[in-house]
């Protein structure tokens, strides 16, 4: 019986200290464009200057934005 209940609290401790790995790595952003919208992402936007698009992640599904279009990439705290 005692064995069990260390299991669990170890279990428990290790599912804790994995969510907050997990939810440490995510960085939500907001875009704001130069017409004056401003489109929150989940996770940091990647700016690829190869392309001269950023580029994040909406509903699933990637989306490209021109660089040029962009006036800042904020960070969400």
């Amino acid at each position: 019986m005692k064995t069990t209940s260390i299991a669990r609290s170890t279990l428990t401790a290790l599912a804790l200290v994995s969510l907050t790995a997990i939810a440490a790595c995510s960085s939500p952003s907001q875009i704001h464009t130069r017409d004056g919208r401003a489109i929150p992402t989940a996770d940091k936007p990647e700016v690829d200057k190869d392309s001269g698009f950023v580029k994040y992640e909406r509903d699933g599904r990637e989306v490209q934005i021109n660089q040029s279009d962009v006036q800042a990439i904020e960070e969400i705290k």
